[in-house]
């Protein structure tokens, strides 16, 4: 499917999904502690929360998709959980709309390339090159898009999406305009546009 219609797709179930993110109850529990029940999320915690302030400062969210199969999520957060560094993310999605936290929020996983896209193809990396990085950024990662590295998000990841990104940014004060395709800021598989359309979504919720 075409990029600009797969958008498309995803808008129209964004549209007709719950806006339950936007309450104020959501953004007091976006700043808690422990494990709480996040409305409109289905979340397996494998590490809790701890308080925010001893936090990790995460300045960015980066959005990753996994070839991994549907399934591949819980597997990919244990491996995650058991080596909190490894190359890999804190935050994992399953195509039921699971979320798997799997890794204390004060620890950093190894997760994009370095930050060194800079031909501004699809942003402006002027801001990003060599900046947006591992080490100052929250990653996601969607499973499910094998064996076609071109299928986008399913309608279930889309709205546990809506509700999650904007639990990290309350959680962690970060803006929309921080919010990124892992192929915006490296260069990355030339199939297809990794994380582009989840992060597209969450940049017009944010408008």
């Amino acid at each position: 499917m075409d990029s600009r219609l797969l958008v498309t797709a995803l808008c129209v179930v964004a549209f007709l999904t719950p806006a339950a993110a936007q309450t104020p109850e959501l953004a007091t529990t976006a700043r808690g502690s422990g494990t709480p029940d996040i409305p409109g999320l289905k979340m397996i915690w494998l590490a809790p929360w701890g308080e925010v302030s001893s936090a990790h400062p995460w300045r960015n969210i980066i959005v990753h998709q996994t070839e991994g199969p549907a399934g591949s999520a819980r597997s990919g957060a244990q491996q995650q959980a058991k080596d909190p560094t490894r190359r890999g993310v804190t935050v994992w999605v399953e195509t039921d709309g699971t979320v798997y936290w799997a890794v204390p929020e004060n620890l950093v996983p190894t997760h994009g390339d370095g930050a060194n896209r800079n031909d501004n193809k699809y942003i402006d990396n002027g801001p990003t090159f060599h900046q947006v990085v591992g080490s100052n950024s929250i990653g996601v990662e969607f499973a499910g898009n094998y064996p076609d590295v071109t299928r986008g998000a399913t309608e279930a990841q889309v709205a546990a999406w809506r509700i999650l990104v904007r639990v990290l940014m309350a959680r962690y004060g970060i803006p929309i305009g921080r919010v990124y395709a892992h192929n915006w800021i490296d260069y990355k598989d030339a199939r297809y546009c990794e994380g582009c359309a989840l992060a597209t979504l969450a940049r017009q919720w944010g408008e």
